[in-house]
């Protein structure tokens, strides 16, 4: 087994610093706020009336635009599932754990109870998108 001399070590530390630096700056921290975030609710209905076991519950439809460099800060849907439809735009969606995708012009997807994540809008103009979830009044 080699020696490991004091020069060679001080290099691999400063290696694994850079390393680790290089990969924080690949993978931005999330957002805690919200910022050029718009979403007024286009409808809802109170599901209580509808559904037994639902009291408390309202379905929502929103029409939500976030504008380039905005971005909706981390956030889980425990309790509130979602359905999202691209209309406009692109937008970078970062879950937990890592995983990045990019939302094109419609594109939809599903945002159940294990999802944690934020959006931001990397492109130059404003990603809108319907959003309809089960919203807990």
């Amino acid at each position: 087994m080699q020696e490991l001399r004091p020069g060679r070590l001080v290099l691999i530390l400063l290696g694994t610093a850079l390393l680790g630096a290089a990969l924080a700056q690949e993978r931005p921290s999330p957002p805690t706020e919200n910022k050029g975030i718009k979403a007024p609710v286009l409808t809802s209905l109170d599901l209580g009336p509808e559904i037994e076991g639902m009291q408390g519950r309202q379905l929502r439809m929103r029409l939500m635009t976030i504008e380039p460099g905005g971005a909706l800060a981390m956030h889980s849907h425990k309790d509130r599932p979602a359905l999202a439809y691209l209309l406009h735009g692109t937008l970078t969606e970062t879950r937990e754990g890592g995983e990045v995708s990019e939302h094109k012009e419609g594109d939809s997807w599903a945002e159940g109870k294990t999802t944690k994540h934020w959006a931001e809008n990397r492109g130059t103009v404003p990603a809108v998108a319907v959003v309809v979830d089960v919203f807990k009044q």
